[in-house]
C-alpha cells in the first residue's frame, strides 16, 4: 500500500507540474491518421479553390497632398501678392482628402462610370434580392466598392495610397483611373468658390460703364464751363488778386501822399512871389526937365510981353507969374526925380511849386482813376474766385467719382483676372493635390500559385494540428496510466498498449 501511494503521488505531481515534450506531441502520434487525412483534405481543397477561383488583380495609385498653390481668398478687397512659405500639410488635411476619396457621391459616380452595378450573369445577390431596383443595385455596388477600395495614409508622409482588386485587371485600372479624375474634380470644386469669375466680370463691366460715364461728364463739364483746370486758374488768380490788393494799397498811399503834396504846394505858393526882378537901371528925367524948361521959357516970354503992356498987378501978369512959379517948382521936382528901370521874370521857386502842383494833381487824378479801376478789378477777381471755387468743387466731385470708379474698375479687373487664372488652373487640374503614382493595369495576379500553395500548406498544417488536438481533447477515454491515477485516484498495477490485429 505504501508503494502504490508513492506511485500515485509521484504520478499526480508530474502530471500537474511537469509537462514534457512527449506529452505535447503524444496526441499527434495517437491520431496520426486523422492528422494526415485532415492535412491532405485541407491542402487539396485550398489548392482546388486557388485553381478554380478567378485570380485577383490589384491596381494601385498614390496621391500627394501639398501646398504648392495657395489661392487668395475671394473678396472685394484689394489683395497684395506676397511670396510666403507654404505651410506644412497637417494630419487634418490628409484625413480631409481621404474622406473626399471615400465620399459616397464620388464612389457612386465610379460605380456608374464602370458599370459595377450591372449584373453579369447569375449572382448570389440577384438570388437573395429578386426584387431589387437599379438604385438598390447601385447602393450595394457602392458599399461593395467602399469595402474593396483600400485607402490608407502613409505614415509620416503626405502621400495617400489607394488600391483596388478585382478579377479583371482592366477593371481595376479603370476604377482607380475614374476615381482619380473624379477626386481631382471634387477637390477643385470643394476648394474653389464657384461663380467668382462671372461675379467679378459683371462688376468689372458695371464699373467700366460707370467710369466711362464719369469721364464723359468730366469732359462735358470742361466744354460747358470753358475751363480745364479751375484749381490752377484759381491759384494764379489768387496770386493776381493778392498783387492787385497790394497795388490798391500802394495806390491809396500814393493818393494820400499826393493830396498832402498838393496842400503843401498851395501853402508855399501863397508865400512865394510869382515874379522876381532880374535887372534894375536908374535914369534922370531929362525929357521932363527939357519940357519943363521949354514951358518955363514960354511962360517967361509971355510975362515979358505982358509986362510991357500991363501993370505987374494985372491979372494976366499974375497968371503968368503963377505959371512961371509952377514951372520952376516942377523943374525943381523933376531935378529930384530919378527913373528906375527894372526887368522882372517868373520866380523859379514859384514855377517849381506850380509845376509840381500841376503834376501832382495830374498824378492824383490818374491814381484815383487807377484806384477805382483796381477796386473794380479786385471785385471782379473775387467774384471769379467764388465762381472758380464752385466749379472746382464740382470738378473735384467729378474727379472723385471718376477716381472711385477707376479704382473699383481696376480692383474688379484684377479680381477677374485672378478668378480667370484660378479657373484656368482648375480646368488644367492644377491644385494642392497631385497623382504621385497613377494607376496601372496589373499584369500579374495578386497571389501566385506558389504563394497559394505555400499558404495552403501552412494553413493545412495548422488546421490539421488544431483539429487533432481538439479531437484528443474532446475524447473522454484515458490515454495513459497517469490520467487514470489523476482522475480516478486509483492505483494502476499494469498497463498494456493497444495493439491492432
Amino acid at each position: 500500500m505504501q508503494k502504490n501511494n508513492s506511485v500515485r503521488s509521484t504520478g499526480r505531481h508530474r502530471s500537474k507540474d511537469e509537462i514534457s515534450l512527449r506529452d505535447l506531441v503524444m496526441p499527434l502520434f495517437r491520431r496520426k491518421k486523422m492528422l494526415v487525412l485532415t492535412f491532405l483534405l485541407t491542402f487539396g481543397v485550398a489548392i482546388a479553390l486557388g485553381i478554380l477561383l478567378p485570380p485577383s488583380y490589384k491596381s494601385q495609385m498614390s496621391v500627394l497632398v501639398n501646398r504648392e498653390r495657395l489661392d487668395n481668398p475671394v473678396s472685394t478687397e484689394a489683395t497684395t501678392e506676397m511670396i510666403t512659405t507654404a505651410n506644412s500639410v497637417t494630419e487634418e488635411d490628409i484625413n480631409s482628402e481621404v474622406e473626399l476619396l471615400k465620399s459616397r457621391d464620388t464612389l457612386e459616380q465610379v460605380v456608374l462610370a464602370n458599370g459595377l452595378a450591372e449584373s453579369h450573369g447569375f449572382s448570389l445577390a440577384d438570388l437573395l434580392h429578386p426584387y431589387q431596383t437599379k438604385a438598390d443595385r447601385v447602393a450595394r455596388a457602392v458599399n461593395g466598392l467602399a469595402k474593396k477600395l483600400k485607402i490608407e495614409a502613409g505614415l509620416k508622409t503626405d502621400i495617400i495610397n489607394i488600391s483596388y482588386s478585382s478579377a479583371d485587371a482592366g477593371l481595376s485600372y479603370r476604377v482607380l483611373r475614374t476615381l482619380a479624375d473624379l477626386y481631382i474634380a471634387k477637390h477643385v470644386a470643394v476648394h474653389h468658390a464657384p461663380g467668382s469669375y462671372d461675379f467679378f466680370n459683371i462688376e468689372t463691366e458695371r464699373y467700366k460703364k460707370a467710369l466711362d460715364g464719369s469721364e464723359a461728364r468730366l469732359r462735358d463739364f470742361g466744354k460747358e464751363q470753358s475751363i480745364a483746370a479751375p484749381d490752377l486758374i484759381r491759384t494764379d488768380l489768387a496770386l493776381q488778386l493778392t498783387n492787385a490788393i497790394g497795388q490798391l494799397h500802394t495806390t491809396e498811399e500814393s493818393i494820400a501822399a499826393d493830396e498832402q503834396r498838393i496842400g503843401s504846394d498851395q501853402q508855399q505858393m501863397v508865400i512865394t512871389p510869382q515874379r522876381s526882378a532880374t535887372q534894375q537901371a536908374t535914369n534922370p528925367a531929362d525929357k521932363l526937365l527939357q519940357d519943363l524948361n521949354d514951358a518955363l521959357l514960354v511962360a517967361q516970354t509971355k510975362r515979358t510981353q505982358l509986362v510991357l503992356k500991363y501993370d505987374a498987378n494985372y491979372p494976366l501978369v499974375k497968371e503968368a507969374d503963377q505959371e512961371i512959379a509952377q514951372d520952376r517948382a516942377a523943374i525943381a521936382a523933376a531935378e529930384r526925380t530919378r527913373y528906375v528901370t527894372e526887368t522882372t521874370d517868373r520866380d523859379p521857386t514859384f514855377e517849381l511849386l506850380r509845376e509840381d502842383l500841376a503834376k501832382t494833381r495830374s498824378d492824383l487824378a490818374s491814381q484815383r482813376a487807377a484806384l477805382t479801376k483796381s477796386q473794380q478789378s479786385i471785385k471782379t477777381m473775387q467774384n471769379q474766385m467764388v465762381d472758380l471755387d464752385q466749379k472746382s468743387l464740382t470738378q473735384q466731385d467729378l474727379l472723385r467719382e471718376a477716381k472711385a470708379n477707376e479704382d473699383n474698375y481696376l480692383l474688379y479687373l484684377s479680381k477677374r483676372e485672378q478668378a480667370r487664372t484660378s479657373d484656368a488652373l482648375d480646368r488644367t487640374r492644377i491644385a494642392n493635390v497631385a497623382i504621385a503614382m497613377p494607376p496601372f493595369i496589373p499584369a500579374l495576379p495578386t497571389y501566385s500559385m506558389t504563394l497559394i500553395a505555400f499558404v495552403a500548406f501552412v494553413f493545412s498544417i495548422v488546421l490539421s494540428i488544431a483539429s487533432t488536438y481538439t479531437a484528443d481533447y474532446l475524447d473522454s477515454s484515458f490515454h495513459s496510466p497517469a490520467e487514470v491515477i489523476d482522475i480516478l485516484d486509483i492505483p494502476v498495477v499494469i498497463s498494456m498498449p493497444k495493439r491492432t490485429a
